[in-house]
């Protein structure tokens, strides 16, 4: 009896023992297919998230460049703008400069000086200022005037360099005028005139030395200034004694 409750449990421990084993290989028959499904998702999902890093950046950098593009225009646009004002500033100008060359003939000089320069030189010296200070106190007692300012040079060395160095000088007579003097732009015409126009020989030092020179001439439109006070007002009549009472 004994020996066949034995065999009983020793065949129920095999059954049982070969049912776990069939249970675990189809367990993992069944997960296998579903890790592998599940592993080529994660692929999937990681390369999608890629992709659309890759998307973003791309975007994020179409986005930089457009604000780029957009700040350029914008700048264009400005430069466009300032460009047309600087024109039509030249324009204004050149108009009022018409106007005083047709009218040339109706200004007549009332003051001038004469600033001489070293060789090659064109930076005014304490001396100089000193004169261009004296010539701008003539200057503040006239409305209608313009400020002619020439700049020459001796005969050495070339004649572009000379027209340069010539303007350099008219330049820093200007620049004073305006900075010191408070004369207004508008009011100075300048000329570079290089080597031409001397006023002494240019054969010796003696001669040089008064050709290399800036002529600053102050000419004031009497026709002007007539008609000015033409237009005045009239002052009102003076109430006498009898008309009081």
């Amino acid at each position: 009896m004994s020996k066949t409750i034995l065999v009983a449990t020793l065949t129920t421990a095999s059954l049982l023992t070969n049912i776990g084993c069939a249970t675990k290989k189809y367990v993992r028959n069944q997960l296998t297919p579903i890790n592998n499904k599940i592993s080529e998702l994660d692929e999937i999902s990681s390369k999608n998230t890629k992709d659309i890093q890759e998307v973003s950046g791309k975007a994020e950098q179409g986005i930089t460049a457009a604000n780029a593009a957009d700040q350029r225009a914008a700048a264009a646009g400005e430069s466009a703008q300032q460009a047309n004002q600087g024109v039509a500033r030249v324009g204004n100008s050149l108009t009022g400069l018409q106007g005083t060359v047709e009218n040339l003939d109706n200004y007549k000089p009332v003051a001038n000086t004469t600033v001489l320069f070293g060789t090659s030189k064109f930076m005014l010296t304490k001396a100089d200022q000193q004169a261009l200070d004296e010539f701008a106190q003539q200057i503040g007692q006239q409305k209608h005037f313009i400020v002619s300012v020439q700049g020459y040079t001796d005969s050495t060395g070339s004649k572009e360099y000379n027209n340069q160095l010539s303007r350099r000088r008219a330049d820093a007579v200007i620049q004073y005028l305006v900075a010191a003097g408070h004369v207004p732009p508008f009011r100075i015409y300048i000329i570079g005139l290089g080597q031409d126009n001397p006023v002494a020989e240019n054969n010796n030092a003696a001669g040089r030395k008064k050709n290399r020179r800036v002529d600053v001439q102050l000419l004031t439109n009497s026709l002007e200034s007539a008609s000015a006070q033409s237009n005045a007002p009239a002052p009102p009549p003076r109430q006498d004694s009898t008309d009081k009472q």
